[in-house]
């Protein structure tokens, strides 16, 4: 695979393969030191014994105490390599698995949004740092330590062959028999985390309509599943984990029996007979550890998968010639959109042009396509077919980063992010007060700040104060017009308002026209329609009506009187906007 087609994981992997690289190059003199207690053994019973010299023992014992500091020391630090690669991984991965689970839960309109692939990434790095990786680093020494075996007996060899033979078999009926049960509980258990983080962000619902018993049970189906699939794994590898860990210890139990017999006929020495077994239990020590930890293998693979497939999808944005800040001309041309995940186009060849610094209402019934039209200004949700343009540019072809700050939003469902007020209305960058100030006055939210207990500093969320839903509204409202952005997109910005709300709400939109601001305002009052320039009418996502304000309540009005006269309406513009009908001309 080129290094054009590597994703940020493959490319953060292999900028720590020096790192894997020492890992097995300090593996190598761990496990070479490994042999140290065996040597030591035939050498106590080879020539101390025999010697009765007490300054040969103490100088093996010398020797072997600063190898065995050494063995010790190495460990620690190739475990302390693998603790350096998981943060450097966490590092170098962290931002893009951040920034491609946001734009997995933009693609799917919010349906896919949770941190799981964050804690794919904080598993896998727990994976790194855990005991079971370094048998993956010992298991090839296995050849080496056999070979020694041979050294010392060939029945040494080949009992040592045939144990590692068993224990690779078992190894594979490990995998084969609860890789998949693994793998599919891990599935399970993101749907049931997906699941519950939803039903937790609607507590509220579900509490005042009583729905918490229904949807804990379907919670219970998916976490029964979990259980039933970890213990079937759980079951059929504890078998095999039994019947290795038995096994080897049976061996190593032969291994004596066998030297004991080499002995008796003189073919060994009596210093191979502990050193064989000793060796034996080393040698087949990783495979062993290998079907222990086969569990958080499997789960840091299935990990590793999902975090490769998301990181494939997050196409790097080009780097983009910076254009001149926008004045707000927008010009919609055959525009053709489907919400995410969905097949069918909610807004259906649309086009129309909208000059800078005009206040525009879009009206009509439930779905219309409004919200949708609202994402695809501002190029939330890009288009099948057509383009969004933004002073002759395509909205997709600006910097989002560098466009963010000339654009509003204000949603129909508000949230507000955790912290301050101010840090809030100035979108979490750096707090000006001058500027925060100024968007509160212009949303007519000033006055109730200073009403909260510490001002603008009020922390709102989890550890602050909660919010009214008008409050919370009016509050988004200064978010969107901070910084003087030149288009700004409202969608129901005064559905939670009351009438001191409505009043401000005007106002505000006088002085947001005053600086020039193209403003697209989705609403369903009528109340907000003498401060229009200009009136959309949709329906079944496409433009009935479009221009300016008089001309189209005017003939709005031509409409409702001919269906009052049919008794029946037939038109759909005209069902669509009764309220915008009953605003006189001029108002």
């Amino acid at each position: 695979m080129s290094r054009s087609h590597e994703n940020n994981l493959q490319v953060a992997l292999k900028a720590c393969k020096g790192s894997f690289l020492s890992v097995g190059f300090f593996s190598l003199f761990v496990n070479a030191l490994m042999l140290a207690p065996t040597f030591y053994m035939i050498q106590v019973s080879g020539r101390v014994v025999p010697s009765s010299s007490t300054s040969t023992l103490i100088m093996l014992t010398l020797i072997l105490t600063i190898m065995m500091l050494t063995l010790g020391s190495l460990e620690w630090v190739r475990s302390r390599i693998m603790v350096r690669v998981s943060n450097r991984l966490d590092v170098l991965l962290s931002r893009d698995v951040y920034r491609a689970s946001f734009k997995k839960a933009l693609s799917t309109g919010g349906m896919d949004a949770s941190a799981q692939s964050l804690n794919d990434l904080t598993s896998l790095r727990q994976f790194l740092t855990g005991n079971g990786l370094f048998a993956f680093f010992d298991a090839p020494w296995l050849p080496i330590y056999t070979a020694v075996m041979f050294l010392f007996h060939p029945w040494f060899g080949w009992m040592t062959v045939g144990s590692a033979v068993v224990l690779v078999v078992l190894a594979y009926f490990n995998h084969r028999y609860t890789g998949k049960a693994l793998t599919e509980a891990n599935q399970q258990s993101v749907r049931a985390t997906l699941q519950t983080t939803k039903n937790l962000r609607n507590a509220e619902v579900i509490e005042s309509m009583g729905m918490l018993d229904t949807l804990m049970a379907r919670w219970a189906i998916y976490q029964r599943r979990v259980l039933v699939l970890q213990s079937q794994a759980s079951d059929k590898g504890g078998i095999i984990t039994s019947i290795s860990k038995t096994f080897r210890t049976w061996a190593q139990s032969i291994m004596l029996a066998l030297g004991a017999y080499l002995v008796i006929t003189h073919e060994i020495n009596p210093g191979l007979l502990m050193a064989g077994s000793l060796l034996l239990g080393r040698a087949l020590s990783p495979i062993d550890q290998m079907i222990g930890s086969w569990k958080g293998f499997v789960a840091a693979r299935v990990q590793y998968g999902r975090l490769n497939d998301t990181l494939e999808k997050l196409n790097a944005e080009p780097q983009r010639m910076a254009l001149p800040d926008p004045e707000g001309h927008i010009q919609v041309e055959n525009l053709v959109i489907a919400p995410p995940g969905a097949k069918a186009a909610v807004i259906r060849n649309m086009s129309f042009v909208t000059p800078a610094g005009s206040i525009v209402g879009i009206v009509g019934p439930s779905a219309a396509g409004k919200s949708t039209l609202a994402r695809a200004l501002l190029g939330i949700w890009p288009p099948q077919h057509g383009t969004v343009r933004l002073d002759g540019a395509d909205i997709a072809a600006w910097d989002k980063q560098k466009l963010g700050p000339h654009l509003g939003y204000l949603p129909q469902d508000i949230e507000l992010f955790e912290g301050t007020i101010s840090d809030n209305v100035a979108r979490f960058g750096k707090v000006d007060p001058e500027k925060v100030v100024l968007a509160a006055r212009v949303a007519g939210v000033h006055e109730m700040i200073l009403q909260l207990p510490d001002g603008y500093d009020t922390v709102i969320g989890s550890e602050g104060i909660n919010l009214s839903g008008g409050q919370r509204q009016r509050i988004g409202l200064a978010r969107a017009i901070y910084g003087s952005p030149r288009l700004i997109v409202l969608d129901e910005p005064n559905s939670n308002l009351d009438d001191v709300g409505e009043k401000a709400l005007a106002v505000a939109l006088q002085k947001i026209k005053e600086t020039g601001a193209t403003v697209f305002i989705i609403s369903h009052r009528p109340s907000i329609l003498s401060r229009l320039d200009r009136i959309m009418v949709m329906s079944a996502g496409t433009i009935t009506m479009y221009g300016a304000r008089d001309q189209v309540i005017a003939e709005l009005a031509q409409q409702q009187a001919k269906a009052q006269q049919r008794v029946a309406p037939t038109a759909p513009a005209a069902s669509a906007a009764t309220d915008v009908a009953s605003v006189q001309p001029g108002a």
